[in-house]
């Protein structure tokens, strides 16, 4: 058993692709993939094979029950408290021995731009992708604003081994594609992994 965590819109067969954005949720309305069509709120049309469950909730599996989990650029969406108690959850439902690959934007990466003049200060916090921004005037604008989701949380490559450490796993830096699990290309996606925090780890 393979879980996408966040998913997004990739969603490759062989795998329990599972998200709980809105955009997903309304996707199971035919009536509103129609709408969608029509005035755009979501910039993807959502698959309507989604596992439709909320990561900071507990994960409906069993213990020792999942093989791999894949997590690509969904775990800086949530806070910390609720990122690690999501990785938790992974740990409790993988076998001994199963495998979690996460990807996430690269905080090291944000700031060195900074630290280099190549980003200004007043654009450091949007390239986090954290929205303070108040100048949404158009009614779609507005209702698309709902279906946005900020930057809760910002890891590098040190931070993310030691959290999965922490929990229980053995992990360790990887890179675009180098991976123990065997059809990792069918899931990661090639652009997703520049800037990014790639950590691998095993259930001990």
């Amino acid at each position: 058993m393979k879980l996408n965590l966040g998913c997004g819109s990739q969603v490759p067969d062989g795998w329990i692709n599972v998200d709980y954005a809105l955009g997903a949720r309304f996707a199971k309305l035919p009536f509103f993939r129609i709408l969608n069509k029509t005035i755009k709120i979501f910039n993807m049309d959502w698959s309507q094979n989604i596992f439709i469950h909320n990561l900071t909730k507990q994960l409906p599996w069993d213990n020792d029950s999942v093989d791999v989990i894949y997590i690509s650029h969904a775990l800086e969406h949530f806070s910390k408290d609720e990122g690690y108690y999501l990785l938790g959850q992974c740990q409790r439902v993988l076998k001994k021995g199963g495998f979690i690959r996460i990807v996430v934007p690269d905080l090291k990466y944000v700031i060195e731009k900074y630290s280099n003049g190549e980003l200004r200060a007043n654009d450091f916090i949007k390239e986090l992708g954290i929205n303070n921004s108040k100048n949404r005037i158009s009614i779609k604008n507005k209702i698309a604003s709902l279906f946005q989701f900020q930057h809760k949380c910002m890891y590098d490559t040190h931070t993310l081994i030691e959290v999965l450490k922490e929990i229980g796993f053995f992990s360790e830096s990887k890179q675009p594609f180098d991976s123990d699990i065997m059809d990792i290309e069918t899931v990661e996606l090639e652009n997703r992994t520049k800037n990014a925090v790639i950590v691998e780890g095993r259930k001990m």
